[in-house]
């Protein structure tokens, strides 16, 4: 697999942090930052997925309206 050095200016502390990691797991820190930045990635992966999959139920009218929702949520305040 092809590689490249992505450079970025992070905040001391979370350095730190890093280096902390580095050395508990006895691992480089760029596997840390690289395991960090896979997590990331497919997070926003998924986050943008779900937001078209509710962009689409909008579209395709499979809402639930306001009115609906604040009775729901009356409703858990009574069953406690």
């Amino acid at each position: 697999m092809s590689k490249r050095v992505v450079t970025a200016h992070i905040p001391i502390d979370l350095a730190g942090q890093v280096d902390l990691l580095a050395a508990r797991l006895d691992r480089p820190k760029g596997w840390i930052v690289r395991q960090a930045l896979i997590s990331w990635v497919k997070l926003e992966a998924k986050r943008h997925q779900l937001t078209l999959d509710g962009l689409a139920d909008v579209d395709a009218n499979r809402i639930v309206d306001h009115s609906s929702v604040v009775a729901w949520g009356k409703g858990l305040d009574q069953a406690g």
